[in-house]
């Protein structure tokens, strides 16, 4: 197998469980653990891989409002939307930011501790930021899927129903 076919195929093992032991991995790819080691290693460097973390259930007595804010922003000369990018994502509220097509240019996921922390971001920090142009939130009610996990599965009879 080939540097680069190997490092794909560990990257997409780490993506479906980042907890799978390398020993695991050796096996299923059919090479040494050193082998793997090293390409974990490499992979770190190159900052292919920059961490990893563990899908929760959701939690509902958890203090925290999450919220989706779509961002028309006014690209800047030589730089597009990178600039901007960059100073959006230094908030703390913010988890992701993602430049995306379509009506908006960026797709963030900001968390508070209310509704109102999440309208104070908005109003105070984000919409102030020179280049935005406008900003839609949209308040998340509830996740049922996160990074190809279902999230609250429902227990029960899992045959189909079947009526006469």
């Amino acid at each position: 197998m080939t540097t680069k076919n190997l490092q794909t195929s560990v990257l997409a093992l780490l993506r479906k469980n980042a907890r799978i032991s390398v020993q695991e991995m050796a096996d299923r790819l059919d090479t040494t653990v050193a082998r793997i080691e090293a390409t974990i290693k490499k992979l770190e460097a190159d900052k292919k891989i920059l961490g990893y973390t563990a899908i929760t259930a959701p939690d509902e007595e958890a203090d925290e409002i999450r919220a989706i804010i779509e961002v028309q922003v006014q690209p800047e000369r030589d730089a597009g939307f990178d600039n901007i990018a960059q100073r959006i994502a230094k908030f703390n509220e913010v988890a992701t930011l993602y430049l995306v097509s379509g009506s908006h240019d960026l797709h963030l996921e900001v968390v508070g501790h209310s509704l109102q922390d999440v309208a104070r971001f908005v109003s105070r920090k984000l919409s102030s930021q020179p280049g935005v142009k406008s900003c839609a939130t949209l308040f998340l009610l509830k996740k049922y899927k996160e990074s190809g996990i279902v999230l609250d599965k429902e227990e029960g009879d899992a045959r189909l129903k079947v009526t006469p």
